[in-house]
């Protein structure tokens, strides 16, 4: 198992060098630059102010060479020093809005799986009952209505006309004040309508694969086997039927992983959630290029390892992918 983890990980290295050199160039050929953005409503800086500014960042240097820079701070851990006014390292900022994104995604992660598991196994189960009719209708709204959409629907609702939740930020005004539990009970508030909404496009597809792979299996002749030496009924459909329904189900699981670390600039941006999404989407706009990438270099950390962890699960699930793997 360790060699395989291990292997896996030798392998992330590549993709992960490839991912930056492709968001390094694209974000250099997009129009504008922090010089520009930061004097344009500026009158007093001139021509010659703005080529002093792209010295001090060195964007006057070609783009492989600023690359080759960032690159080998990156080997050091050093991701460099925002273009934002206040000059803070990358990292520092990184490491105050990580732990938000990271605690949100791991729990849209268990709401799937909590979730997602039996909603499709029942429906499977009890396939063309009106439980299975009335699931399928909603989990295609889920999945097909766009999550800002639904998040400005859930703060209409929930925020603005039921006054139930807050409806942006991480915690309220008088947070420094309440005591632990208090503290805790905020933080679940501000959290809950970001989380429950960015999971339901996850619950929904984890769901529908589930249910598509348990009739495909409930149906197989190794199952009716099983039922003719007179296992029961409980026994069939969880202990034969589920674990192998469950195997192309990781790999779905796995897959979703980019998207819930997309959709947290979504939610992030949405909420005002100082997340690591709303870092990324500040960044973006003031052209802050070593924020951008540092934000980008840990979402693709976090999506690598999440795929990771899905391939471990893959072979720790199915003996003969393990017996391959583990060779």
């Amino acid at each position: 198992m360790l060699k395989y983890a291990v292997k896996r990980l030798f392998m992330m290295i590549p993709a992960l060098f490839g991912i930056t050199v492709v968001t390094f160039v694209v974000l250099h050929l997009a129009p504008g630059d922090p010089a520009s953005m930061q004097t344009e409503f500026n009158p007093k800086a001139g021509a010659a102010y703005r080529e002093r500014l792209r010295e001090l960042y060195g964007l006057d240097k070609p783009v492989h060479v600023q690359y080759l820079e960032w690159a080998s701070r990156l080997v050091r851990l050093d991701l460099g020093l925002s273009f934002g006014l206040d000059r803070r390292p990358v990292m520092d900022k990184i490491k105050e809005r990580l732990p938000v994104t990271l605690a949100m995604n791991l729990i849209s992660l268990a709401l799937i799986l909590g979730a997602a598991l039996p909603l499709g196994l029942v429906s499977a189960v009890r396939a063309g009952g009106v439980f299975d009719r009335l699931t399928t209708v909603l989990v295609f709204v889920c999945f097909a209505a766009p999550s800002f959409w639904l998040a400005l629907l859930g703060m209409q609702f929930f925020g603005i006309k039921l006054r139930l939740l807050p409806i942006s930020g991480l915690t309220s005004l008088n947070y420094a004040d309440l005591g632990s539990w208090g503290k805790l009970w905020d933080l679940a508030r501000h959290l809950a309508l970001p989380i429950v909404i960015s999971s339901l496009s996850g619950l929904a597809g984890v769901s529908r694969y589930l249910r598509s792979n348990m009739l495909d299996i409930i149906r197989q002749d190794f199952l009716t086997t099983a039922r003719a030496k007179g296992l029961s009924e409980r026994v069939v459909v969880w202990k034969h039927a589920f674990r192998n329904a469950l195997i192309p189900v990781i790999t779905i699981l796995g897959l979703s992983l980019p998207g819930l670390v997309a959709g947290s600039v979504v939610m992030e941006t949405v909420f005002a959630i100082p997340g690591l999404g709303l870092l990324f989407y500040e960044a973006s706009v003031q052209y802050d290029y070593p924020v951008v990438m540092g934000a980008l270099v840990m979402g693709a950390l976090l999506t690598l390892l999440g795929n990771l962890l899905a391939d471990l699960g893959y072979a720790l699930a199915d003996p003969r992918i393990r017996d391959q793997a583990f060779k």
